[in-house]
């Protein structure tokens, strides 16, 4: 563990709460896609398989229940709690183009042809391009609402600040993860046109909207 990575698991925990308190506090989930939170359900589900039969810490521990636990507590409020709220219409990007794709690259490129490492391996490449659904409902809306900016920075704050935490990793332990790098690299990527009207809009107290 070092500081880059911890600062990386604290945006992830931030990301969260603001989310569900976006949930909550508006009782509605309105800009936020469902498509994006099942996928997070199924990244956490398959990388933390190994909860099962191998134990690394109490923080590594406490960390993958609170993920696991924490998204499909959102993916409840938004089918169940809040339904009436959340908009299908929107939300149409075709995961399947998402899961196809990742599948296949996971049996291709991983470290170990064996079951677990090929869920770790889909985990990886399908967290890079999770968020494509709710890009895609910012795309088609063309704005959205404040705090569902914040949810979306601290995500991507999430990811960048795992590159500085491979970098410090690659020098200090001699460790290096292609796949995980890559994945994180192209994640890291799909948020730069969100941060630009992120940063030039709404950190400047103006409304989040995209150029027409």
């Amino acid at each position: 563990m070092n500081l880059f990575r911890l600062l990386g698991d604290l945006a992830h925990l931030a990301s969260i709460f603001i989310l569900v308190h976006k949930i909550q506090t508006t009782r509605s989930c309105r800009g936020i896609s469902f498509k994006t939170q099942a996928l997070y359900v199924l990244v956490f589900v398959m990388r933390y398989i190994d909860l099962l039969y191998h134990w690394v810490s109490l923080y590594n521990f406490t960390m993958k229940i609170f993920f696991i636990a924490s998204s499909c507590y959102i993916l409840y409020l938004m089918k169940s709690r809040f339904r009436p709220t959340n908009d299908p219409s929107i939300d149409t990007f075709k995961i399947e183009y998402l899961l196809g794709p990742c599948f296949l690259l996971s049996l291709i490129f991983n470290y170990k042809f064996e079951f677990a490492e090929i869920l770790w391996t889909f985990s990886i490449y399908l967290e890079a391009v999770a968020i494509f659904p709710q890009l895609f409902i910012l795309q088609r809306t063309g704005e959205a609402e404040t705090i569902t900016t914040h949810y979306l920075a601290a995500l991507g704050i999430y990811r960048a600040l795992y590159i500085p935490n491979w970098i410090y990793r690659y020098f200090t332990e001699d460790v290096i993860d292609p796949i995980a790098v890559v994945a994180g690299l192209v994640q890291t990527g799909l948020y730069i046109d969100f941060f630009y009207v992120y940063f030039t809009k709404v950190l400047q107290g103006q409304k989040f909207e995209l150029p027409a």
